[in-house]
């Protein structure tokens, strides 16, 4: 039976496996997947949402804040959700990366695909997975706190479409890079990739949240947008943009593989004092 040939695979990597053969482990991930972004996605809207609940309760209450009070409050609401979202990021790949590859972005997906770290049924299995993750973590959070659910992204002051498309496109890329870069391309530095995702994400979010709502994720986009009902209509450059962030973030992928760019700085990752460009005296 497949199961058991994919226990048999399981338990000695080394026997031969043939032609789609390992669709069992491709749904394995894909639930891996699910419930990765369910966590991500959870903890990182709910920070989001925390912020949102905040704000709509001192917006309601009388108060004498000056506009200065109120722009220092926003920015640093800001600041709350894009820690929040690195946290969450930090967390859950460190918990799901020996098992899926802590993914949980269908716009890095496809780049893995696109670079042959994933195979295209994978690719559509987790992909598809991770967009009901962000429906399904979007429904939790709006079951789970008071008042309506207020995480959609849109673009905001006074930010056109195609601002708002090429901000997510080249955040995207930014972030599916830095996958490739610290995840797919094996070193030393490997290990601790979640961590370091995570503060690029936390960097990201920073400076395009004012200004899209700082998606960077169609899953982290559609799940509230199904959940709220808001479907803008320019959500398409939620799509459309980290698409091409991911294809742009492939093409420098490839033309630093095409360059041999381990050679550019070798043994930048080496631990061995001998190597060092500058040794001790005596």
């Amino acid at each position: 039976m497949p199961f058991k040939r994919t226990l048999q695979i399981l338990k000695d990597p080394r026997t031969p496996r043939k032609h789609l053969e390992n669709y069992d482990l491709d749904i394995i991930a894909a639930f891996g997947e699910f419930v990765g972004t369910v966590i991500h996605l959870l903890l990182g809207l709910g920070t989001y949402q925390a912020y949102q609940t905040n704000a709509a309760i001192y917006s309601t209450s009388p108060s004498t804040a000056t506009h200065d009070d109120t722009s220092a409050a926003r920015m640093i609401g800001f600041f709350y959700t894009a820690v929040g979202f690195g946290f969450s990021l930090a967390a859950s790949a460190s918990v799901f990366f020996r098992f899926t590859g802590s993914i949980f972005n269908p716009s890095v997906a496809f780049a893995l695909m696109l670079t042959g770290a994933m195979q295209p049924l994978r690719f559509i299995l987790c992909a598809a997975c991770q967009i009901v993750g962000g429906i399904t973590a979007s429904a939790i959070l709006d079951g789970l706190t008071p008042g309506g659910l207020d995480v959609a992204v849109q673009l905001q002051a006074g930010t056109n479409r195609t601002q708002g498309l090429f901000i997510e496109m080249f955040s995207t890329c930014a972030l599916t890079l830095a996958v490739l870069m610290l995840s797919v391309e094996k070193h030393a530095a490997t290990p601790t990739a979640p961590f370091s995702l995570a503060l690029t994400l936390t960097a990201l979010i920073l400076w395009s949240i004012q200004f899209t709502g700082a998606s960077i994720n169609v899953a982290r986009a559609f799940g509230p947008a199904v959940i709220q009902g808001v479907f803008p209509n320019y959500h398409w450059i939620y799509w459309l943009g980290p698409t091409l962030g991911s294809l742009l973030a492939v093409t420098f992928y490839l033309l630093f593989k095409r360059v041999h760019y381990w050679q550019i700085t070798p043994a930048a990752d080496a631990t061995d004092p001998n190597l060092s460009a500058v040794r001790r005296w005596g």
